[in-house]
């Protein structure tokens, strides 16, 4: 029986060189009860203020915890990996990342809940997991479903953000059965996470709210040089090159 693993992270910045200092997760699957992990780790890199401001974790909070490869978490991501297993992330590809640095390989399934939004959900302002938490209403849900897990619900914490994620996720289940009703649910959510999404609309900078097609064809000299000067995520830096050539 297939196994889901819904996680996020929390780390000391966003930086080469930084380090995970909280997971939280949730394992799903094989007829069993939702196991919940959520567990401050110990590092040798200093947390960031930039970073304290985010997650209010402070090296106080983690000065006698165990290493996050000595972590249970840690355990049970490497005891379920393998290719019938879904690894389950907003962004995931910052996650993947921080785990690939504590040496971890990985064997499971990905699926990205931010680039599903993206995908399945076009036509929300933001596919920030606390914006979708609100929009989509899941806010309302996630006292009963905290209680149930005996989970503390906080914006920016690990395991809060993973429960948000759960909620998020069953929603996106929900469009995948309405656009797609004949498609297995997870089979089309591995998809559209490895789908680039086409943005339609420019929801930052000078031309903020406007159509990115008719910017191209306006100013084709802005979008290379947004490509070139900042920094972008993949879905954006695809779109700009799609439009570009």
């Amino acid at each position: 029986m297939r196994k889901f693993l819904l996680f996020d992270t929390e780390t000391t910045g966003n930086g080469v060189e930084d380090r995970i200092i909280q997971v939280g997760g949730i394992l799903l699957g094989n007829g069993k009860e939702p196991i919940v992990y959520n567990e401050l780790c110990s590092t040798q890199k200093e947390i960031s203020f930039e970073a304290m401001a985010v997650h209010h974790i402070i090296p106080e909070d983690i000065k006698d915890k165990l290493p996050f490869l000595k972590s249970d978490f840690y355990a049970m991501l490497q005891e379920n990996n393998d290719a019938s297993n879904f690894l389950i992330a907003h962004n995931i590809s910052f996650d993947l990342e921080m785990l690939q640095k504590e040496g971890f390989e990985n064997n499971y399934i990905l699926i990205d809940t931010l680039r599903c939004a993206k995908h399945l959900l076009p036509d929300e302002r933001s596919h920030a997991l606390q914006y979708l938490r609100y929009s989509l209403g899941l806010y309302k849900d996630e006292k009963q479903e905290a209680q149930k897990l005996g989970i503390t619900i906080q914006a920016h914490d690990a395991i809060g953000d993973v429960l948000v994620m759960k909620l998020l996720l069953s929603k996106l289940k929900e469009k995948i059965v309405e656009k797609y009703p004949n498609e297995d649910v997870m089979n089309k959510l591995k998809e559209l996470t490895n789908t680039p999404v086409v943005i339609r609309i420019f929801k930052f900078g000078k031309y903020k709210d406007r159509l990115i097609e008719e910017i191209a064809m306006e100013d084709g000299n802005y979008l290379a040089w947004m490509l070139k000067s900042l920094e972008l995520d993949e879905d954006m830096q695809y779109t700009l090159k799609l439009y570009i050539n």
